[in-house]
């Protein structure tokens, strides 16, 4: 009785030589693999050098784009104001209230001061102090605060829901807050960002001055700001 033929399979072993098919397989494979992975490599390098062009191009255009939105408000002589006030000189912004016990006079104070040794004669830098509390806040309210404290600033408010964007639209930080917690419409105060903005002639942002900064540090951006415009 014949016995029954067996199967034969290719077989690759430890010890075949170079001439063995599957090791010519496992050699091609390799290949295959490495060319795979240098093309991936190259192509992922290609990707990264193209979103830091764009991540350098979208920066480069972000440096000349005016700060804030659009607006028209009304400044503290009763004059309609818009966002063409920031453009025309380097300008500083400051946003608070005039029922604020400290923050707000304070940098008001500094902020003449400041002023006053930059820009002695006034004409190189405007600056302006906009309400975050226009339910309060009327221009003649804010003209009547800011004699008190200086002659370098001038006020903006207007209606409540413009006003508001416009804050928002600076990124600003503000919230109403009761005096007393059980008396939610009561008396309130208004915490909110107490940084000073300086924009250049065009209205981008150049730099902050911090609540209670250096002097000399803030004399310094000042400084930088109208030579900015100079040059």
């Amino acid at each position: 009785m014949r016995g029954v033929p067996k199967s034969h399979k290719s077989v690759c072993r430890a010890g075949d030589g170079p001439a063995d098919p599957c090791a010519q397989s496992g050699i091609q494979d390799m290949k295959n693999f490495r060319r795979a992975l240098w093309g991936s490599i190259a192509a992922i390098c290609v990707v990264i050098v193209w979103l830091v062009y764009q991540i350098g191009e979208t920066n480069e255009e972000m440096m000349h784009i005016p700060m804030g939105p659009d607006f028209t408000l009304t400044a503290d002589n009763g004059s309609p104001i818009t966002q063409a006030a920031f453009r025309q000189k380097p300008t500083a912004l400051f946003f608070g209230f005039t029922h604020c016990p400290e923050v707000c006079p304070t940098t008001l104070y500094e902020l003449n001061g400041w002023l006053h040794e930059v820009d002695p004669d006034g004409d190189k830098i405007d600056a302006y102090w906009i309400t975050i509390d226009p339910e309060q806040d009327t221009p003649e309210m804010m003209r009547n605060y800011l004699s008190n404290v200086t002659d370098r600033v001038t006020g903006i408010a207007g209606d409540p829901d413009k006003v508001r964007a416009m804050a928002d639209g600076f990124g600003i930080y503000y919230e109403k807050v009761p005096l007393d917690p059980n008396d939610p419409d009561g008396d309130y105060t208004m915490n909110h960002s107490a940084s000073v903005f300086l924009l250049n002639d065009g209205g981008v942002l150049q730099s902050t001055i911090a609540y209670q900064e250096d002097h000399d540090m803030a004399i310094e951006k000042l400084k930088r700001l109208i030579d900015t415009d100079d040059g």
